[in-house]
Order: C-alpha cells, then sequence, then structure tokens
C-alpha cells in the first residue's frame, strides 16, 4: 500500500506542478502601464554580465547573443552596465521594445516594434551585428530571400507561418554556416544575429524573452 501511495503520488505530482506554475505565472505581477522592455545584445563570443535599470543583473552566457527584455519605466532615465562599467543613461518611450548593443564605446539603440499583431504568426528579427558588413541577407536555403539589405547595426522583423526551415545568411556574397530554424510556437519571437565579420560571418538564433517582473 506504501508502494502504492507513493507511485499515486508520483503520477500526480508533473499535472499539479503544472497547474501551480500556470496559476503563478496567471497571478504573477505584471509591469504597470507605460512600462517599456530593453535587453541587451552581445555580439561578441564571450561572456558577458549586463544590468538594465534597477533590474537583476543577467549572464549573457558565451554563444547567446541577448538578455532578456527588462522593464523599465518608459520615458524615465535608466542606467545601463555592462561587464561592471557604467555604459551609458538612457531613456526610451513607453510601450516600446528596444535592444542595445554597445559599439565603439556607445550604446546604440535598435526598435525591436513588432512586425505584426496576428497572434497565429510568429515573428523572426534579423539582426546585422558583423563587422565591415555594410549589408546583411538572410534567406531560405535554396528558397527565397527573407530580408534583403539590412544595414549594419539595425534589425528588420516580418510574420511568418509557424514552419521548419534552414536559413543562411551572410554578408557580400560569402555565407555563414547554415542553420535550423527550430520548431516555433505561434506568438514566439525568434532573434537571428549575423555576428563575425563580413569575411567569416556568423549566424546564430535564439528565442526572445522577458525577465520576471517584481514590484
Amino acid at each position: 500500500m506504501k508502494a502504492l501511495a507513493l507511485l499515486t503520488t508520483a503520477l500526480l505530482l508533473p499535472g499539479a506542478a503544472l497547474a501551480e506554475g500556470k496559476l503563478a505565472q496567471l497571478y504573477a505581477p505584471r509591469p504597470p502601464a507605460g512600462s517599456a522592455f530593453v535587453r541587451v545584445l552581445q555580439p561578441a563570443d564571450g561572456a558577458l554580465q549586463v544590468q538594465v535599470g534597477h533590474n537583476p543583473a543577467q549572464r549573457i552566457e558565451a554563444g547567446s547573443q541577448a538578455s532578456a527584455y527588462n522593464v523599465v519605466k518608459g520615458g524615465e532615465p535608466f542606467k545601463v552596465v555592462i561587464a561592471g562599467k557604467p555604459a551609458g543613461t538612457l531613456t526610451v518611450a513607453a510601450d516600446s521594445y528596444q535592444s542595445l548593443v554597445l559599439h565603439e564605446g556607445k550604446l546604440q539603440v535598435l526598435d525591436d516594434s513588432a512586425a505584426s499583431d496576428d497572434a497565429l504568426k510568429a515573428e523572426l528579427r534579423f539582426y546585422n551585428l558583423a563587422s565591415d558588413c555594410p549589408t546583411g541577407k538572410l534567406q531560405v536555403e535554396g528558397g527565397p530571400t527573407l530580408f534583403a539589405q539590412v544595414t549594419t547595426h539595425t534589425s528588420q522583423a516580418r510574420a511568418i507561418n509557424p514552419v521548419s526551415a534552414t536559413l543562411s545568411a551572410g554578408c557580400s556574397g560569402i555565407q555563414a554556416k547554415a542553420l535550423d530554424l527550430p520548431p516555433l510556437q505561434p506568438g514566439d519571437h525568434y532573434a537571428l544575429f549575423l555576428t563575425g565579420s563580413a569575411s567569416q560571418p556568423v549566424l546564430r538564433g535564439e528565442l526572445s524573452r522577458t525577465a520576471p517582473y517584481s514590484r
């Protein structure tokens, strides 16, 4: 009987944990109206610690290109710290999504406005962060071009149906190693980063995410 009780408890735990997780998400604190969402990008290969405003510091792991989005007050200044050093003070518009990248000692702000309000689609956003690459290009391998001329340190986005595909990107005719797009769900936002250099471009991708908000 004791063994049966333990087995029954083990079978019930995953569902209970899932329900608890959904309830926690449902009743988690939500950002107030007028908030903005800001993250930091890391074009290099190494790990990097970043902090946006009063939010907890985040570590961008090696091989990853972006922190989670942090909640800040729109229209009010906030400080950005990168690798333990002040990188600048910025103000961004309320109800906006922004990515920050440190380039030649200055923070650049990249607008991450949504490409579509269609909740049944996923979004792809392509960033050209490669050095000496005036325009980056991304396409389905052996198929159509998704982004034709993305200038250096800018991004473009488009809504897509959640499908599987192999993507290829490059600069001036030199292609990075192809990347398999993971299975995406409606509402997912997937970021693609062209890094490295024009002669040795690298294409990486990751799902965009938002850090938990706490009052």
